[in-house]
């Protein structure tokens, strides 16, 4: 049956931390350039080769209240299984450009990779895109308080966001580019 799980998992060490450091966004049509082939290796891991011939990654810095959750949706009734994939930013200071960019991202539905402060990266809405579902352009009351956007981008997949298998950013580049340095732009 494919649905059979044929691993076992060890108690882990305890040296992981959380919380995000950067997050990139690529446009839905940009990721549709790519060719996609997944293939086994001698472990039967999973390694999943994307190439692209151009595609753009605007890169947003984080600091402070992020998040990334997926929370497994199921029902035996329908026999339905999916993954929704929560990102919760906080973008502090308004300005122009990002105004602009926060109504765009709300007009679209980008693909993201979510890079974590162990450097994991994972890339949500493969598939479907990923759409802002809540939001609030913040100037606060007292001097102190936030200002800024506070964003939530919603995806709905039928699997699990997936790992990119990189350490860092060059390692991202070179993922999406297969080696063609020309293929990306990482626009911060």
């Amino acid at each position: 049956m494919s649905c059979d799980i044929a691993n076992g998992r060890l108690e882990a060490c305890k040296d992981a931390i959380s919380g995000l450091l950067n997050i990139y966004f690529i446009n839905y049509g940009d990721l549709n350039t790519l060719q996609s082939s997944v293939t086994f290796d001698g472990d039967d891991q999973i390694t999943e080769w994307i190439t692209a011939t151009r595609i753009n990654l605007y890169k947003y810095e984080l600091k402070g209240a992020n998040g990334f959750e997926q929370t497994i949706q199921t029902s035996r009734d329908n026999g339905t299984t999916f993954f929704e994939q929560v990102l919760t930013i906080q973008l502090k200071k308004q300005d122009a450009v990002t105004h602009k960019n926060v109504k765009l991202l709300a007009y679209g539905r980008p693909r993201i990779v979510v890079e974590t402060r162990d450097h994991q990266f994972f890339l949500a809405g493969y598939d479907q895109g990923c759409d802002v579902t809540a939001g609030t352009v913040s100037s606060g009351t007292a001097m102190g308080d936030f200002n800024g956007y506070n964003l939530t981008f919603t995806g709905m997949e039928k699997s699990p966001a997936y790992f990119i298998d990189c350490a860092d950013e060059a390692g991202l580049k070179a993922i999406f580019t297969d080696g063609a340095d020309d293929a990306i732009v990482i626009t911060s």
